[in-house]
């Protein structure tokens, strides 16, 4: 039995004329004899009238004390009625399909409302319905504890329900379908000359979604990645076949070929802020008191350099004021530059490769644009820069690297 998964984001759904496009891609894969399970989100965006955000503000009216395990019955009604009204869709264009919570899907999570954890995926009543030949319609980011409460699993949650069903059903292919042709090298909003990649491979993917690219969520591919379940993100608007995800052996596993490409994209997120902290001599458990205090408030820190003289990390803008409150606490004196932003170079074939720092440093240089802070792995290069320089550093380093041609 051949099965394919498919997701159609909160725009893909959120209108008659875009529902007519979802309605196209499913009957071209029942068309070539796939079993097809379809994951949807909520119906459109912030102010539409089922749109989880929009439901979200409806507590906020009412003093927004609602306890997280009755915030997350009401979060999960937006992909219900989305659910519900496709089926209703597909019925009268003779497709018989049924609709599945995400507990009754068999996603099974921890209780960490509002963001829980996928615990596994038993999905049993889901292949009873493909050998019926109908189309499963699940509800997106959400599950069931082992106690049957209603749990959602955080931003970007359908993503990863998709991916996690994919990987339980040794899924040929999940079809990530958004309002975009697949992932680009850069923000179309920033780099007009931004190309779509036809191929990527999950740690490149990963890395360009932690780092600022929204197209996939970063736990929805490390899902995938782990089963070896092939991705491809594609846009509801179009037949195009979008970009594929899958490991560095299957990328051109097809075409017999190898493409000498050690950077595949550049990605960007800002407002954040750079905290230094000096040593005080004679005091050798700074770094400890430091990261220490910073996880017990539960603020995320984030391109992290320690050295004998102090450390030097990142933080959101809006918790940069909590954190200088805390380190003044403990007796340090902290400097902060707020409004930095995050720029990272992203690529399976830089490993190893001399000169890409070079061509980095080189490219900014030109553009008179000061590196605040570095760091590296095997396959990203990240810089800190000041927020006024994120657009001119992400076109320089976008050009540097030929990544328009």
């Amino acid at each position: 039995m051949r099965i394919r998964v498919q997701k159609f984001g909160g725009t893909s759904l959120s209108t008659p004329e875009a529902r007519q496009h979802v309605l196209a891609h499913i009957q071209d894969a029942r068309n070539e004899d796939c079993r097809l399970v379809v994951v949807v989100s909520a119906m459109g965006r912030q102010g539409e009238p089922y749109a989880t955000d929009t439901l979200l503000g409806l507590i906020r009216q009412n003093g927004d004390t609602l306890p997280a395990r009755e915030k997350d019955l009401l979060m999960c009604c937006g992909e219900w009625i989305s659910a519900a009204n496709l089926c209703s869709m597909l019925q009268a264009a003779g497709i018989s399909s049924v609709v599945l919570t995400g507990g009754q899907a068999g996603i099974e999570t921890n209780a960490a409302y509002g963001n829980a954890q996928i615990v596994s995926v038993q999905p049993k009543r889901i292949v009873e319905h493909l050998e019926r030949s109908e189309v499963v319609i699940v509800a997106g980011f959400q599950g069931q504890t082992a106690d049957h409460e209603f749990t959602t699993l955080g931003r970007g949650g359908s993503d990863t329900s998709a991916t996690a069903l994919g990987a339980a059903l040794k899924a040929e292919v999940v079809d990530i379908f958004t309002d975009v042709n697949g992932i680009l090298t850069a923000d179309p909003r920033i780099v007009e000359d931004a190309k779509p990649l036809s191929r990527v491979s999950y740690i490149e993917i990963c890395n360009m979604a932690h780092n600022g690219a929204k197209v996939i969520h970063p736990r929805a591919v490390e899902v995938a990645m782990q089963a070896n379940v092939p991705i491809r993100v594609r846009s509801t608007f179009s037949k195009e076949e979008g970009t594929l995800v899958t490991n560095p052996e299957s990328l051109y596993a097809s075409e017999k070929k190898v493409e000498d490409r050690h950077v595949t994209g550049i990605a960007h997120f800002g407002q954040i802020t750079q905290i230094q902290v000096p040593a005080v001599e004679g005091q050798y458990d700074l770094q400890l008191q430091v990261f220490k205090t910073m996880a017990q408030h539960s603020i995320s820190v984030d391109f992290i350099n320690v050295n004998p003289s102090g450390v030097v990390y990142t933080v959101f803008d809006h918790v940069a004021d909590r954190a200088l409150e805390l380190l003044r606490g403990l007796g340090f004196k902290p400097t902060l530059l707020s409004g930095c932003a995050k720029v990272s170079v992203i690529g399976g074939g830089m490993n190893g490769v001399p000169g890409v720092m070079a061509r980095i440093v080189e490219s900014l240089t030109q553009q008179n644009i000061r590196i605040l802070q570095s760091a590296d792995s095997n396959t990203t290069i990240w810089i800190l820069v000041q927020g006024e320089d994120m657009v001119g550093a992400v076109r320089a380093l976008h050009n540097s690297f030929n990544l328009h041609k």
